[in-house]
């Protein structure tokens, strides 16, 4: 052989090498690409705290009301999962305050890792503890309608539940596909040798288009129209997916983490509404 085969045959090798030591770590460490957990102790005053026994580690589960339902017995939950580097406490807060004038009881997740639920923080883990937390609710509600709640990376595990569990309905906002997010927003930068093994690595269960394309349950979306994080041309590949009835209410010139306020936020109520009156709850 050649002595420049040679040298061109070892380069080869040599690269596939360094590939597939990279894969490795890639593999290693998507979790900590993807994933940002946060461990500090927040106080919310009127919130319970409660623990959930799964797979994966024990669940915490904070639950809130809104305002004026604070001291009614609630005659339906929503079972609200967090973004990314937040927490539920803030969540259930947030979502609380959304269902004014509604008698809900308000249950927000913290992921495995997150805030005080057993870790690591590991993308194969939320499936199994979101199932346990809504398993739970489930029991608890003894028959009372539950409505789920997203925000960002919590709408995979929002959408996981809706397509492998009964819901009355659905409030997601930005969600992102995760795999084509990757592939198609980090791939170019790094010619898809990073992106190609970390969106490979996203779990089945979390894979929102697929998921979305069996959920049949009423979905309101809510996306922000300057989201510098999941741009918006893939929040609508979740909502292409979705096979149920769907409401899209647009924030224009909201950010990713733009609270939602003023006529939105009066759009979303009415909407909550009426999945409040779908659900055969009557009126608020």
């Amino acid at each position: 052989m050649p002595l420049f085969r040679k040298r061109w045959h070892r380069r080869v090798i040599g690269y596939a090498v360094v590939y597939a030591v990279l894969v490795m770590l890639i593999f290693g460490c998507s979790d900590r690409l993807i994933l940002f957990p946060s461990h500090d102790r927040i106080e919310i005053a009127g919130q319970a705290r409660l623990e959930v026994p799964s797979s994966v580690g024990k669940i915490e589960i904070w639950t809130d009301r809104p305002v004026a339902s604070a001291k009614t017995e609630p005659r339906a939950f929503v079972l609200a999962f967090v973004g990314n580097a937040s927490h539920a406490e803030y969540e259930a807060e947030d979502t609380a305050g959304q269902w004014e004038g509604l008698p809900v009881e308000v249950w927000g997740v913290n992921y495995p890792g997150y805030g005080g639920s057993e870790g690591p923080a590991k993308l194969k883990k939320i499936g199994a503890a979101a199932l346990a937390a809504y398993d739970a609710l489930n029991k608890h509600a003894a028959g009372r309608p539950i409505f789920v709640s997203g925000n960002s990376i919590g709408t995979t595990a929002s959408l996981y539940i809706a397509a492998h569990r009964p819901v009355a309905g659905l409030i997601l906002k930005n969600p992102p596909p995760l795999r084509q997010l990757i592939l198609g927003r980090h791939g170019w930068w790094n010619l898809w040798l990073i992106a190609g093994p970390v969106a490979l690595h996203i779990p089945s269960e979390l894979d929102s288009v697929a998921n979305a394309r069996n959920v049949n349950a009423t979905t309101i979306f809510l996306l922000a129209s300057q989201d510098e994080i999941i741009p918006p041309a893939y929040h609508q590949k979740v909502v292409d997916a979705l096979a149920g009835p769907k409401t899209v209410i647009d924030l224009p010139g909201a950010g990713h983490n733009t609270e939602v306020s003023g006529p939105a936020l009066a759009q979303l109520r009415a909407q909550l509404q009426d999945l409040w009156t779908r659900a055969g709850l009557g009126g608020g």
